[in-house]
């Protein structure tokens, strides 16, 4: 289960700008209702797992990219059983 979940986010990650324009925040996000992130010392271009028990009671892990601006935008997410 977990090799599958690690190849869809590898898979996610690789995908082009129309599959980061898709993944939407969710409550437990890090970007959710509006919030900005800046990190300092990330290296632009770089990518961090969030991992959180999202709304409906499941694993969600999220991942992250570290922009030119040092922000963070969201570009994937899988969920997995329930906690």
């Amino acid at each position: 289960m977990k090799t599958t979940i690690l190849a869809t986010l590898l898979l996610a990650s690789l995908c082009g700008t129309a599959a980061q324009a898709d993944v939407q925040p969710i409550e437990g996000s890090i970007t959710y209702n509006g919030k900005t992130v800046h990190l300092e010392k990330a290296p632009v271009g770089s990518t961090f797992f969030h991992t959180f028990i999202g709304p409906n009671g499941r694993y969600v892990r999220e991942v992250y990219k570290v922009n030119a601006d040092r922000s963070a935008t969201l570009v994937s997410r899988a969920t997995s059983g329930s906690h």
